[in-house]
């Protein structure tokens, strides 16, 4: 499973093989877990290098036919989407000022440059949080760490309520744009009307590196 890393990722996290099977053979222990095995690591298929942005979440959807692996998307037929997602796609159409949402596949952000990385990369099905004990905090924890030790400077992170925040220190050479997170319960507390994705595209020039297309 370690080997799905993209290479570089595998040369940075060596220190954490041990880890990731350790967590593997918890995952597999449980008949519920999702996403698929395939998907867990789908975070990692681009280097480190190709991401410019990071936008991190807590854990999979519980909804088995939801989770794919990246966090916040869905497959692109979803309907309909998650709340979370919902209020993504609204603050998205608010931000940018048009109309840039045609389907539910946000997926194609990890292809244009940004990293869409759960805290815990599993869960159990109709559960949150099932696996919040695996060691998924500590491994991704260390992903985002050798993220920061490539990117340096040059990273936009995208905090999206505490359990992302969390991880503001390992973040210090980053820019960091915070806010209350997207789910229904906190969306109306500073998620809606923060602009993330405007203010993530005019920190991404003053590093002199391209804006982000957030069109899907």
């Amino acid at each position: 499973m370690f080997e799905e890393m993209h290479p570089s990722w595998q040369a940075l996290l060596e220190d954490k093989r041990w880890l990731l099977a350790e967590i593997l053979s918890r995952y597999d222990q449980d008949p519920n877990a999702i996403p698929e095995r395939k998907n867990l690591l789908r975070a990692f298929q681009f280097p480190p290098e190709h991401y410019r942005v990071l936008i991190l979440g807590q854990d999979p959807y519980p909804t088995p036919e939801h989770a794919i692996g990246l966090a916040f998307a869905v497959p692109p037929e979803t309907q309909p989407l998650p709340p979370t997602l919902g209020n993504i796609f609204k603050e998205l159409r608010s931000d940018l000022g048009v109309s840039v949402v045609k389907t539910a596949d946000i997926s194609v952000w990890a292809q244009r440059g940004v990293m869409l990385l759960n805290r815990h990369l599993s869960t159990s099905a109709n559960n949150s949080a099932a696996h919040l004990n695996f060691g998924w905090g500590e491994f991704t924890s260390a992903a985002v760490a050798a993220l920061c030790k490539v990117r340096g400077e040059k990273l936009v992170a995208i905090l999206w309520g505490q359990k992302a925040q969390e991880l503001a220190p390992v973040l210090k050479d980053a820019r960091v744009i915070s806010s209350a997170h997207p789910s229904p319960l906190s969306s109306y507390r500073g998620f809606f009307g923060s602009q993330p994705f405007s203010s993530c595209n005019k920190l991404l020039l003053e590093l002199g590196e391209p804006e982000i297309d957030w069109s899907c």
